[in-house]
């Protein structure tokens, strides 16, 4: 990246492991695409630990925001909005970059300057692919994919599988898909400034959907499969009734906002 990148993660008593695990594929990756990129972490609660053992390169620039307490996810990244480089990164702390993910990406971007928002290929620590990609859901559609028994998922099986975009993502780069996932979104930066980044509405869930239908009316998305990811985390329905009733809350406000569809 001859242009400046940033890149930020949002922490919630995040798991130590995980997160040296993110910051050392970061930092192979920068490497790789001869880039020193400014780092924003921005504790919501519970990262002091976390944050304390962190080995980090010595002419890296990293900025911390503590002390504004669990504000979400969204907002939490719009905090480093302001400070944010040509290129911005949002980056789950339980996700890991491809050495050459960050090459690959600048490669697609410079190709493409058409490119806005670019989302990468996510597999899971077993090498399954991880469908981060989404078509716009119904209510059903986030029913059956969060709390339906196995048996009624498996009867809907064609219909989830639509909504994963399984017919389309693989190894060839996808124009245009109607929803990424905020665990790893590049941007140009200005075109998230433009769309004002995150929608403060939304604390946890659905505030990467609600921007991805935003920022495609300002540019092209791009679903790039040589930029690689494995990523740690997701399910929503098993982290308990918390996560659950943000998960419906999230839901209901992306709905509000983009209209309801109930099957």
């Amino acid at each position: 990246f001859m242009e400046r990148l940033t890149v930020s993660l949002v922490l919630y008593r995040p798991d130590s492991g995980l997160l040296r695990a993110t910051l050392a594929s970061l930092v192979v990756a920068s490497r790789e695409a001869g880039v020193v990129p400014d780092l924003f972490l921005i504790d919501n609660g519970g990262s002091e630990e976390a944050l304390a053992f962190l080995a980090l390169p010595d002419d890296w620039r990293v900025h911390v925001f503590s002390g504004q307490g669990n504000v979400g996810f969204g907002c939490g990244h719009n905090l480093s909005l302001e400070g944010a480089g040509d290129y911005h990164l949002i980056l789950n702390p339980d996700l890991e970059l491809a050495p050459d993910a960050l090459c690959e990406a600048r490669a697609f971007m410079r190709a493409h300057p058409e490119c806005g928002l670019l989302a990468p290929a996510a597999h899971w620590d077993d090498g399954r692919v991880q469908y981060l990609c989404k078509r716009v859901p119904a209510v059903f559609d986030l029913f059956l994919r969060g709390f339906a028994p196995g048996w009624l998922r498996q009867r809907f099986a064609a219909r989830l599988a639509r909504y994963e975009m399984r017919d389309v993502i693989g190894d060839q780069v996808v124009w245009d898909p109607p929803l990424v996932s905020g665990a790893c979104m590049l941007f140009r930066t200005a075109v998230l400034r433009e769309a004002g980044g995150f929608d403060p509405r939304f604390f946890l869930y659905f505030e990467d959907y609600d921007l991805s239908l935003r920022v495609a009316r300002k540019t092209r998305i791009a679903y790039v499969p040589a930029v690689k990811v494995v990523h740690h985390g997701g399910h929503a329905a098993r982290k308990g009734l918390r996560h659950i009733g943000l998960f419906v809350r999230g839901a209901a406000t992306f709905f509000r906002l983009h209209g309801w569809k109930w099957f």
